[in-house]
């Protein structure tokens, strides 16, 4: 029984071996989406250039979890994502299976209460949890997030409201997802 309790406790938010993440991969209009699922809910989604990708992110995230591909299984959830990123007119609301630390799980839940066409800024955000000097805690948290849309850092921007993420690819990502929310800023 110890034993078990170890292998629980340094599993983390990494996956228990035994834990069985089941994923599906489909196509959106920026790129493939992968969305995976625990028995608590949705765990991760994540977009990249090409299946592989997406499947080695997850693994990446996930090292001791035992990954099964069913893109029957997850149809209805990638459909999902798909469609919010095609036309996004509300918050994706998926039952989540959220990982992380307390702190991390503070601004995520910070970001999920921003409307769709909102933005803010990590300053911003930082003292909206009440922890104002946190700004880079908050970045990098946002930069960790497992669960993209579901969980949408993409609205969370540098004081001088630049885009943030910091590569090429996840700034025409942010770009393009912070364009489609617009118009629904408008009407708010």
């Amino acid at each position: 029984m110890k034993n078990k309790r170890n292998a629980e406790f340094k599993s983390g938010e990494h996956g228990a071996t035994s834990e069985v993440f089941h994923y599906g991969i489909a196509k959106s209009q920026l790129g493939i989406i992968l969305a995976a699922t625990t028995e608590k809910g949705v765990v991760s989604v994540l977009i990249g250039e090409d299946p592989a990708s997406v499947t080695e992110d997850l693994r990446k995230r996930f090292p001791n979890a035992h990954l099964v591909r069913d893109d029957k299984a997850t149809k209805d959830l990638t459909t999902q994502v798909a469609e919010y990123i095609s036309s996004p007119h509300e918050n994706l609301d998926f039952n989540l299976d959220v990982r992380g630390t307390a702190f991390q799980k503070k601004v995520w839940q910070a970001v999920r209460k921003l409307s769709v066409g909102q933005t803010t800024t990590y300053s911003a955000l930082a003292r909206a949890i009440g922890s104002p000097r946190a700004i880079r805690a908050v970045a990098n948290a946002c930069s960790i997030n497992n669960l993209a849309f579901a969980i949408p850092c993409h609205r969370v921007l540098h004081k001088n409201r630049a885009l943030s993420f910091g590569h090429q690819r996840g700034n025409d990502l942010q770009r393009a997802m912070v364009a489609r929310e617009e118009p629904l800023k408008k009407e708010q």
